[in-house]
C-alpha cells in the first residue's frame, strides 16, 4: 500500500498521501482500506518525531480532517511532553499557531468559513497558554488586546480565546494542572484584568456588530463569577449590561450575566446597587413579558430561544432572592416590585418543564423553610436572632420586636404563600405507594417501573406543603377542600387533578391539630366516596379508588381513633380486592398492609357494638376475599392477617386464628398429596407445582 511510505519522517511528509489515507479512514475506501489507513494513522499519532511535520501538513494540506489529525498529534505533545522541548521549538510552534489565528480571524470571509478550524487552534493556543503564561509569555494579555483592537472579526476570536481561557482555569483545572499553578494563572488573570474590562466596555459602547457583542456577553458571563467586584459595581458595567437586556438578540446572553451578578454575595457593601438593579430589570421586564402573560402557555407555544429566556428567568430570580430579598423587603418602596417577581416565579413554576420546576422548587423549598423556623423558633429568640443575623444577648424589648417583625414577614408574603399552596397541590408528584398511572396512550395502567426522580420530587415537595401547612392550616384546608368540591361538581375534574389533590392531601398527614385533621378527612373521605358513587366509567372508577386507598393509608392516627370509619375503609379495600383494574387490587392488598401495620391491635379487640373481634369475622369471609386475587397479592394478604394475629396477646385465640388462616392452603394441600398417593405423574404437572409453590410461600 503506497501509504506505507508514510512512516517515514526523516524527510518532508507527502500531504496529499496523507489526505488519501485520512480520507479512506473516513469511509471512501473498502474495510480493508479503512482498516490499513486506521493502523497507519495510528502508528503516525504514537511516532514521538511525527509533531515536527504538523506545521509542513497545517500549510499544505487542503482537508480540515487531516487537519485536525495533526492538531490532535500536537495537542498530545503539548499535554504530555510540552516543557521538555527545545525553547526554538516551543516559540516557533507558539508563534505558529498565533499567527494562523490572526491570519484566518481577521478577514470575515475565511473567519466564517474556517470556523471549525479556528476554534480548534483556540483550544490548542488555551492549552500552550496553560505552560506559558504568565512566566515565559508575560505580553500574552496586553497582546491579545492590541490584536482585538485591530479588527472586529480578530476581536470577536479574542473573546472566544477569553472565556476557553476562564474556562480552563476556573473550571476544568482540576486534575489537569496543579494548585499552584492553577492559583498562579487566577492572580495572572485577576491582575491583567483591567485591560480585558476595558476592552469589553470598549466593544459594548462602541460596536454595532451582533456577533461581536455576543460574544463579548459571553465571555463576560464566563468571568463575572470570579473578578473583583469593583469591576462590577464601580464601573458602568451594570448599567450597560441593563442596556443591552431588552434587545432580542443579547437577551439571554445579558440575562445569564446579570443572573452571575444575582447570585454573588459578600455582605451588604453593594445593597444599594442591587437594589437598583433589580428595579430596573423589572421595568424593563414587564415591558418583555407583561405580567399578565400566561407564562406556561407562552412557554409551550416558544421557540427555543423563548424557552430559554423563561428557564433564564426562573433562575435569575432564584439566586437573586437567595442571596438580596432581605435587601428589598426592608424598605416599603422595593417591596411591590419583589412581590412581583414571587407572582412571575410562581408563575414560572408552573411551566411544564421539568429543569424550570426543580429550579423553582428547590427555592421555594428553601424560601418556606426558613420562614418556617423562624415561625417556629420563637419561642427561642436566641435561635431567632441568629437566623435573623441579630446581636445577641437580647432584651425583652428586642423579643418582642423579633416577633413582630416575624408577623411582618409573614403577612408580607401571606398572598405568595397561598399562591404557593395552590401550586403544590396542582403539581405534586406521584407518591411510591400509588401503582396506578396514565400511560402515553391515556390508559390507566399498573406502573412497571420506579421513578426516582418522581420520589425525590415528592419528597422535596411534600416538605415545603408541610411547612406551607404549618405557617397557615386555615388556608391549606381551604383551598383542598375547594378543589376537591370542584371535582365533585365537574368543573374542574380530570384524572390528574384529582391524582395531585389526593397526593397533597395524604403528603401533608400529621401537619394539622388532631381535632383540624379529623374534620377534615371525615370531609375529603366522604367526598371522595360520592364521587366514586357518582362517576361512570372502570378507568374513572380505578383512579378515584387508588386515590381513596392513598390517602386512607396516610392517615393511621385518625383510623385508630375511628373504629367505624377504620372497619368502612377496610371493607371498601375488600371490595376493591375483586376490582380487575390492572394495579386495582395489588394497591388494596398493599394498602392493607399498610393499615394493618399502623392500627393491629385494633383488629383483635371486640369493638362497641361488635359480637366478635373483627379478625375472626374477616377469617370466616376469606374465601371469598382472596377469591380474585393472584398469588402474590394473596402473600401480602396473608402476611396482612399475619400481623392482626400477632397482635392477639391470648396465645389460645392465636393459634386458634392461624388454624383458620391455614385452612385454605391446608385443604389444598391435602388434595394434591391425595392425587398424588394415585399417581405421582400428578406432581409434574406445572399448575400443580406453582400451587405447591405458592402453599411452601
Amino acid at each position: 500500500m503506497a501509504a506505507e511510505k508514510l512512516r517515514d519522517l526523516s524527510q518532508p511528509m507527502d500531504v496529499a498521501l496523507l489526505d488519501a489515507t485520512v480520507a479512506a479512514f473516513y469511509g471512501t475506501g473498502s474495510k480493508e482500506e479503512r482498516t490499513a489507513a486506521d493502523q497507519i494513522l495510528r502508528d503516525l499519532q504514537n511516532n514521538p518525531d511525527m509533531w515536527l511535520q504538523v506545521v509542513h501538513i497545517l500549510q499544505n494540506s487542503k482537508n480540515l480532517n487531516t487537519k485536525f489529525f495533526a492538531l490532535q498529534v500536537l495537542e498530545g505533545v503539548i499535554k504530555y511532553r510540552w516543557n521538555a522541548l527545545p525553547v526554538e521549538q516551543r516559540d516557533g510552534m507558539k508563534n505558529y499557531i498565533s499567527e494562523v489565528i490572526v491570519q484566518l480571524s481577521s478577514n470575515e470571509a475565511s473567519f466564517r468559513e474556517e470556523r471549525l478550524y479556528v476554534n480548534k487552534l483556540n483550544i490548542i493556543l488555551v492549552q500552550i497558554l496553560k505552560h506559558e503564561w504568565p512566566a515565559r509569555w508575560r505580553s500574552f494579555i496586553p497582546d491579545l488586546v492590541a490584536a482585538a483592537k485591530t479588527s472586529e472579526t480578530i476581536c470577536e476570536n479574542c473573546m472566544a480565546i477569553l472565556k476557553l481561557l476562564s474556562e480552563e482555569v476556573f473550571d476544568f483545572s482540576r486534575g489537569e494542572m496543579t494548585q499552584q499553578k492553577i492559583k498562579e494563572l487566577k492572580q495572572s488573570l485577576n491582575s491583567e484584568f483591567q485591560l480585558i474590562h476595558e476592552l469589553c466596555l470598549y466593544v459594548l459602547s462602541a460596536s454595532q456588530r451582533t456577533d461581536l457583542i455576543r460574544a463579548t456577553l459571553s465571555t463576560l458571563h464566563a468571568f463575572l463569577s470570579w473578578i473583583p467586584l469593583g469591576y462590577i459595581f464601580e464601573s458602568p458595567l451594570l448599567e450597560t449590561l441593563l442596556k443591552f437586556f431588552p434587545m432580542p438578540s443579547y437577551r439571554n446572553l445579558t440575562l445569564q450575566c446579570l443572573t452571575e451578578v444575582g447570585a454573588l454575595n459578600f455582605g451588604d457593601f453593594y445593597n444599594v446597587q442591587y437594589v437598583n438593579m433589580y428595579n430596573v430589570f423589572m421595568v424593563q421586564l414587564q415591558t418583555i413579558l407583561p405580567p399578565t402573560t400566561n407564562i406556561p402557555e407562552a412557554y409551550a407555544h416558544g421557540n427555543s430561544e423563548e424557552q430559554a429566556f423563561i428557564q433564564n428567568l426562573a433562575l435569575f430570580f432564584t439566586s437573586f432572592f437567595k442571596f438580596h430579598i432581605r435587601v428589598l423587603e426592608s424598605t416599603q418602596e422595593n417591596i411591590s416590585a419583589l412581590l412581583m417577581g414571587l407572582e412571575y416565579l410562581i408563575n414560572i413554576s408552573y411551566v411544564d418543564e421539568t429543569e424550570v420546576f426543580k429550579v423553582c422548587l428547590d427555592y421555594w423549598n428553601s424560601f418556606v423553610l426558613e420562614l418556617f423556623d423562624a415561625h417556629n423558633n420563637l419561642e427561642n429568640p436566641a435561635v431567632t436572632a441568629n437566623m435573623m443575623g441579630l446581636p445577641m444577648p437580647l432584651l425583652p424589648s428586642v423579643v418582642d420586636g423579633i416577633g413582630a417583625q416575624l408577623l411582618q414577614r409573614r403577612q408580607l408574603y401571606a398572598v405568595p404563600l397561598s399562591k404557593l399552596r395552590m401550586l403544590m397541590i396542582c403539581r405534586m408528584a406521584k407518591p411510591e405507594e400509588v401503582l396506578i398511572v396514565e400511560d402515553e396512550n391515556g390508559n390507566i395502567v399498573r406502573e412497571t417501573m420506579k421513578d426516582n426522580d418522581v420520589l425525590v420530587q415528592y419528597k422535596i415537595m411534600r416538605e415545603t406543603l408541610i411547612y406551607l401547612s404549618h405557617l397557615d392550616h386555615e388556608d391549606t384546608e381551604k383551598q383542598m377542600l375547594k378543589k376537591l368540591s370542584k371535582q365533585l361538581s365537574g368543573e374542574d375534574w380530570t384524572w390528574n387533578n384529582l391524582n395531585t389533590l389526593c397526593w397533597a392531601i395524604g403528603s401533608i398527614s400529621g401537619s394539622m391539630m388532631e381535632e383540624q385533621e379529623n374534620r377534615f378527612l371525615v370531609m375529603v373521605i366522604r367526598d371522595l366516596l360520592n364521587l366514586c358513587e357518582m362517576t361512570k366509567g372502570k378507568d374513572n372508577k380505578a383512579v378515584i379508588a387508588s386515590n381513596i386507598m392513598y390517602v386512607v393509608g396516610q392517615y393511621p392516627r385518625f383510623l385508630r381513633a375511628h373504629w367505624k370509619f377504620l372497619k368502612t375503609v377496610v371493607n371498601k379495600l375488600f371490595e376493591f380486592m375483586h376490582e380487575t383494574h390492572p394495579g386495582v387490587q395489588d394497591m388494596a392488598c398493599d394498602t392493607f398492609l399498610k393499615i394493618v401495620q399502623k392500627c393491629k391491635r385494633k383488629f383483635v379487640i371486640v369493638q362497641v357494638g361488635e359480637n366478635e373481634p373483627f379478625v375472626s369475622e374477616l377469617l370466616s369471609g376469606l374465601a371469598t376475599t382472596v377469591a380474585d386475587l393472584e398469588p402474590h397479592q394473596i402473600h401480602t394478604f396473608y402476611e396482612s392477617v399475619g400481623h392482626m394475629i400477632q397482635a392477639e396477646s391470648d396465645v389460645q385465640k392465636r393459634e386458634e386464628y392461624l388454624q383458620r388462616l391455614m385452612l385454605l392452603p391446608n385443604q389444598k394441600w391435602s388434595e394434591i398429596i391425595a392425587q398424588a398417593r394415585q399417581s405421582v405423574d400428578f406432581l409434574k404437572d406445572q399448575d400443580v407445582i406453582r400451587t405447591v409453590l405458592n402453599i411452601l410461600q
